[in-house]
């Protein structure tokens, strides 16, 4: 699904000039709406690719067409708005109804009486702009706060009146619940510390914390609050009405940076709260994941506990050890598995990706030296329109960057192939290598891949066909229509792109770094032919292409600015209509049968097997130019797969051979047997080498036998009473073999220790004067001097980073997903814990995409 809220900006001269302004005179006109026309002209990107050639379709516009087209083009320019950015929020699912927010960027004491944000509202899907300033008092409004928007198809909006702490006993936000069309001004008991954050289900009930660290909940949206709990510093919604808060006690300065946080729980708003765990660094919650990262004592290193039950017990994740050097970084997660990624130790900028048993505790290696850079940024994506894809980048041992793509869930990784219509000519290694998020970041290419859910199979990606990614190759689109098996060289250079109608519409704005739009390219047939518009008369400064969320709309809408007579640059939206270009409602003709991940002339009895089961979908012919409409829904059929050794992943402790898919001992397994207690009980556990897929549905087939047995029995529960116990495993050793057994461990584990120690004083000594230096290999980003972007959008999913830095600080930051910094894997032994306890351990930082 895409983002409610996006944000333009004006560049940074613009931004400086504006500045100046003291005050925004007030307007009565609300800009002008009028109909475009443009000539008819087909485009080409101005730089050429540096990879190989590729051929791609293009064709003219007929007059028809055009004359369509000029006759849906609505065009509104925000006369006299000197807003130097345009907060743009989508209120409700399927309502047309658009809140633009305009804002200057200055501190509120530097205007005059009588300035104020502007606020605007569409209801025609971004045709017209209707000024409502009013409804909300001429309002300077809180620009890092937003538009905040309700749950799902809520049409309740909060937005944060900038409101000076000093002579003002609390906050004021403006609240609606019919998407805009009236507010109401609502003096809070408090002021807010970060905006108020919604229920993912119930729009009445907000959660947020004051400037003093107070937690306040409202049920009424937001008539009344209760201050519930004092200390607070972070907090997360968890399963129905749970909702999990980290807590400083009373006095403790800097808890967070110290590891001594309690994580509380309350289960039913606020009446009574529960402490699930003491002295955390930073939590979050994740696919119904809830994790914990643990510091014992200043300086310490962290610790990683993972629940699956809301907090009732915690288990240790079982990976291989990390050193303080090392980062663990969650990737992505649902409500059956966890990716995550391991940093190697120093400044080596990648490590190893692991995937996670349905308990989040096991975890297996899925790939080698895969890449994350300097900027907590990996180019992890999950392709949402196909099942069970994933691609990312690796960095090689020569220092080239490559992409690899998986099709079960991380099981098995590979390169992918050369495009289509890409002429390669002689060359060894014809790849094709997308760019992801550090791309992005450095302002390589505009946009992240994008794929929806809606759209089956569909992939739209920037990328070079070569031996790896290199700045020096001019990225270009390519589309892949089967979930990444196959791709093909769509457009020359950067663009901007969205899908329309579940895919039945692709449309790009070419990126111009200091040029102006005035086209926009548009396909019927999932890119591989293509036909251009001109949607202005008057170009324009491109600032951002945006459509309704999920797919399901027929408009686009272009934003950008253009200087007006006296030298000002006015704000203008051009929103197009395709709904009459694509007339005819899709029927049973337009659809066929088409079989994921399925390759021509392969054994039918497995041909399609992916994580043990086939799924045939019903969906559009490229050859159709229809519309699916709004009731389009994905229909699928599926059916069970025999099981082989590709559904099973290698279990903890195991390495899949690479001249087969026979799991082997992994030699190198600081622990070769994993912890045999979980949620505090005994547990038998035999390791087969082989764990099946988490959603694996395969039946009959491979079985695998066991290759070993562990009986393991659990240690005392650590609790506050005892504390000398919460790292203390039961020590019942009956037999005289026993006993030697763990006189040997002992030994071991001394010698281990003195290692260890020597080991970290000598890598002190060797990365005392390091710095870090060049992340990206081919990718010379340093040396362009770009300038990333820190409003660029985040992507799209979750991840959990844990980064190593100086200040052994964690920061949850709002970005794709969740996550804490650096949660170190040093110790074992559980955190202490007030009602529950806690037996192991994983490592992971939350932030939001």
């Amino acid at each position: 699904m895409g983002r409610k809220t996006v944000t333009f900006h004006r560049n940074q001269q613009d931004d400086s000039e504006l500045r100046q302004v003291r005050s925004r005179a007030r307007r009565d006109n609300t800009g002008t709406d009028r109909n475009t026309t443009a000539s008819s002209t087909t485009t080409t990107s101005s730089k050429g690719s540096q990879g190989p050639a590729f051929t791609s379709c293009r064709r003219a516009l007929s007059q028809t067409e055009h004359d369509i087209l000029d006759d849906n083009t609505h065009e509104t320019g925000f006369n006299g708005d000197d807003g130097s950015s345009f907060i743009l929020t989508w209120v409700g699912d399927g309502t047309g109804v658009i809140l633009v927010l305009s804002t200057i960027s200055a501190p509120i004491d530097s205007f005059l009486k009588g300035g104020s944000s502007r606020l605007y509202r569409s209801m025609d899907y971004g045709k017209s702009f209707r000024d409502v300033s009013h409804r909300i008092e001429h309002t300077f409004i809180r620009k890092e706060f937003g538009v905040t928007t309700g749950p799902g198809n809520s049409f309740h909006v909060i937005l944060t009146a900038d409101t000076p702490v000093v002579d003002n006993s609390g906050g004021i936000v403006f609240t609606s619940s019919d998407a805009g069309v009236t507010f109401r001004s609502v003096r809070l008991p408090f002021h807010l510390a970060q905006p108020i954050a919604f229920h993912f289900l119930i729009p009445d009930y907000l959660v947020a914390i004051s400037i003093d660290g107070g937690l306040w909940l409202s049920v009424d949206f937001g008539a009344n609050w209760r201050m519930v709990h004092d200390g607070a510093h972070s907090f997360m919604w968890g399963a129905g009405v749970t909702l999990f808060f980290s807590y400083s006690p009373v006095g403790t300065v800097e808890a967070d940076r110290r590891g001594e946080l309690l994580l509380k729980r309350t289960v039913n708003l606020g009446l009574t709260f529960t402490t699930i765990a003491e002295e955390i660094f930073s939590f979050g919650y994740i696919g119904g994941f809830l994790i914990t990262s643990v510091m014992d004592e200043q300086w310490s290193p962290r610790v990683i506990y993972v629940s699956s039950d809301q907090g009732n017990s915690f288990n240790r994740a079982q990976l291989p050890s990390a050193s303080t050097e090392q980062f663990y970084s969650i990737l992505d997660g649902d409500e059956v598995m966890i990716f995550i990624h391991v940093d190697n130790p120093g400044d080596t900028y990648f490590g190893t990706m692991y995937t996670s048993d349905d308990r989040g505790v096991l975890y297996s290696r899925s790939l080698e030296r895969h890449l994350f850079g300097g900027q907590r940024k990996s180019d992890f994506t999950n392709v949402t329109s196909l099942r069970g894809v994933y691609l990312t980048n690796k960095l090689e041992e020569d220092g080239r960057i490559r992409t690899v793509i998986s099709f079960d869930r991380g099981g098995q990784w590979r390169l992918m192939g050369r495009p289509e219509n890409a002429a390669c000519g002689d060359a060894q290694n014809c790849n094709l290598h997308i760019h992801g998020e550090h791309s992005r970041y450095n302002q390589i290419v505009p946009m992240l891949p994008l794929s929806e859910p809606s759209a089956i199979g569909l992939v739209i990606a920037h990328g070079v066909v070569g031996d790896s990614l290199s700045a020096t190759q001019h990225p270009d689109v390519f589309i892949s229509s089967d979930g990444g098996y196959r791709w093909r060289g769509a457009l020359e250079g950067p663009h901007h792109y969205r899908i329309l109608d579940s895919g039945a519409l692709v449309v790009a704005v070419e990126a111009q770094h200091e040029g102006q739009v005035k086209t926009i390219k548009f396909s019927t047939d999932e890119g591989q032919c293509w036909k251009a518009y001109n949607f202005t008369e008057h170009p324009l400064f491109f600032a951002g292409l945006t459509s309704e969320p999920g797919t399901k709309a027929m408009n686009i809408s272009v934003w950008g600015y253009r200087p007006e007579d006296d030298g000002q640059p006015m704000w203008v939206a051009v929103t197009i209509d395709f709904t009459s270009i694509l007339s005819r409602q899709c029927n049973s003709r337009d659809y066929e049968e088409w079989l994921a991940h399925s390759s021509p002339g392969g054994d039918p009895e497995t041909n399609g097997c992916v994580m043990g089961y086939k799924e045939t979908y019903r969906r559009l012919k490229k050859s159709s130019v229809c519309r699916n409409g709004r009731d389009y829904g994905v229909r699928k059929k599926q059916s069970p797969c025999p099981c082989t050794r590709e559904d099973y992943l290698c279990d903890y402790g195991y390495l899949r051979r690479s001249d087969s898919s026979e799991c082997v001992r992994q030699p190198d397994t600081a622990d070769p047997n994993p912890e045999g207690c979980l949620n505090g009980e005994d547990e038998e556990i035999q390791t087969f080498g082989y764990r099946k897929v988490p959603g694996d549905k395969c039946e009959g087939g491979f079985t695998p036998q066991p290759m070993s047995e562990i009986i393991r029995p659990c240690g005392h529960k650590p609790s506050e009473a005892s504390p000398a116990n919460q790292s203390s495993p039961a020590t019942h050793f009956d037999t005289p073999r026993e006993k030697m057994v763990l006189i040997l461990v002992v030994a071991g584990a001394g010698c281990v220790v003195l290692v260890a120690v020597v080991s970290a004083a000598l890598t002190v000594r060797r990365n005392r004067n390091r710095t870090p230096t060049y992340r990206f290999s081919n990718l010379r980003v340093q040396d362009e001097g770009l300038t990333p972007d820190p409003d660029a959008p985040p992507r799209g999913h979750g991840a959990l980073l844990l980064h190593h830095r100086h200040d052994d600080s964690d920061d949850v930051s709002a970005s794709p997903c969740l996550v804490p910094d650096d949660l170190w894997s040093a110790r074992r032994g559980p955190p202490k814990v007030a009602e529950s306890t806690i037996t192991s351990t994983i490592c992971g930082h939350i932030y939001n995409d």
